[in-house]
């Protein structure tokens, strides 16, 4: 079952890897109009980013964490309270991934390239730099805010899907921890890419790389939510195979007596 998972999670890295130059052209290269954007040069830059590096390491680690109880539920263990306790934490996170991204996609929408401005802490004790619009120009007091806000809000979700634990099935949780998440990222997508359209018509400078940032969330937990089910299909092609195997060996018994 375990080589089943490395397998579910190596199919998907490499949708990933394949995915992020396409997404890259189409939200940046303003959507193949102008040459002038964002070209494919430009865009394969982002393998050589390490924070692209950094935020695939957290999906594909997210991804086996989630397969942790669709392996017990194969091979028809009880699972434990742990592998059930990661996968709310896991769900609570990704939610409040897509939350944030939401969220930073409409403040992009609303309040344009200052939506990294307003979106901090910092500027709250600053009231000559909040009337002018500019939060701290090192991008600390923004970053910091984008970290407190996303772990509010994977303090919520945890909190909702923990009261779940102790009233779901083990298999009922993990149907819908799945369903949650591929709700939230249709969601999320259909704020995100608008905000995306909207910011780019304006020719913004800054705004459109929060609303590609919603983009790219969204697919990659759309991508994530099928995992479990990859899985399982896994699992259900190596049962078919193996009972097949081993009736064509009984008939061969019985001619031989």
């Amino acid at each position: 079952m375990k080589r089943w998972a490395v397998l579910t999670v190596f199919l998907y890295s490499l949708a990933l890897l394949l995915l992020t130059l396409p997404v890259v052209l189409l939200a940046l290269g303003d959507w193949g109009l102008k040459s002038n954007h964002v070209g494919l040069a430009e865009a394969a830059k982002i393998y050589l980013h390490w924070g692209y590096w950094v935020w695939l390491a957290v999906l594909l680690a997210g991804q086996a964490l989630l397969l942790l109880l669709p392996i017990n539920l194969a091979e028809r263990r009880l699972p434990a309270r742990r592998p059930l306790k990661i996968l709310v934490l896991v769900t609570a996170f990704f939610l409040a991934n897509l939350c944030f991204a939401g969220l930073f996609a409409i403040l992009c929408a609303l309040f344009t390239d200052h939506a990294f401005h307003y979106f901090d802490l910092f500027a709250l004790f600053h009231a000559e730099a909040d009337r002018n619009g500019q939060g701290n120009d090192s991008g600390a007091g923004t970053l910091t805010t984008m970290i407190f806000t996303v772990l509010c809000f994977w303090l919520i979700w945890a909190l909702v899907f923990f009261r779940r634990l102790v009233s779901d099935e083990p298999s009922a949780l993990l149907k819908r921890a799945t369903r949650w998440l591929l709700r939230g990222s249709i969601l999320e997508l259909l704020v995100a890419v608008p905000s995306h359209v909207l910011v780019r018509r304006r020719e913004d400078c800054c705004a459109p790389m929060g609303t590609f940032w919603g983009i790219a969330t969204g697919l990659s937990v759309m991508l994530l939510c099928f995992g479990p089910g990859v899985f399982f299909l896994f699992v259900e092609r190596c049962r078919k195979l193996k009972p097949r195997s081993a009736d064509a060996d009984k008939p061969a018994a019985v001619d031989t007596v």
